[in-house]
């Protein structure tokens, strides 16, 4: 007789495009992610977190851990059973951005980081795959705007959006509220979560999911 045991993936928002992400890898075993962690004047304040790897979607890192893994632009990368392919953002705005593709325990998460570019490629589609989690900007300034987000929702067909980098109460960069993604893509607001915590097998059949986190 096996014993199968259902992996589950924490998913933890920070604001901005800080995520933290922890995967179980069975009893007592785990691998944290964090991405883009941010200096504090910005208004929000970052709590330290240990992380294996730390994804950069662009600029450079200040606060890594000496042990963490740093991924850091485009290019495929494997660390602790985590794969992740890192594509160019296809804009030429600065600073760069780099999208990635993160596979771990059979769930696809889409980080799009700071995207600037108003669509997907064919390629970069391709290159992602089939997503099960998407990460995405919605809150416009230097990043896409709410109509943007929802038309690479559309290209991408994920089964769990999560929206990130909108207005937040002590962010004192001028974005647009979470509502106008919600609006713009049929979604009627709902209570934001503390975490969200996802098996393979509980991914949403069928309609798409849009998962509201809170800092």
């Amino acid at each position: 007789m096996h014993l199968i045991i259902f992996t589950k993936m924490h998913i933890i928002w920070q604001g901005q495009t800080c995520f933290q992400i922890i995967v179980s890898q069975g009893k007592d075993q785990k691998v944290t992610l964090l991405t883009d962690p941010f200096e504090e004047n910005i208004g929000l304040k970052l709590p330290k977190l240990d992380a294996d790897l730390i994804l950069m979607s662009q600029g450079a890192i200040k606060k890594a851990e000496s042990q963490a893994f740093l991924v850091q632009g485009p290019g495929e990368y494997e660390s602790k059973d985590v794969y992740v392919i890192g594509m160019a953002d296809n804009n030429d705005q600065k600073p760069a951005n780099t999208i990635y593709a993160i596979e771990a325990e059979d769930i696809k998460i889409c980080f799009l980081g700071n995207i600037k570019q108003k669509e997907l490629t064919a390629g970069q589609i391709e290159q992602i795959g089939e997503v099960d989690i998407l990460m995405i900007p919605v809150g416009g300034g230097d990043t896409i705007g709410a109509e943007e987000a929802v038309k690479i929702t559309n290209q991408l067909e994920p089964r769990i959006v999560i929206p990130m980098r909108f207005s937040l109460p002590k962010l004192n960069i001028k974005l647009d509220g979470v509502d106008k993604f919600l609006k713009a893509i049929g979604q009627k607001n709902g209570e934001a979560l503390p975490k969200l915590i996802i098996k393979k097998k509980d991914m949403p059949e069928g309609e798409m999911q849009v998962v509201i986190l809170q800092p």
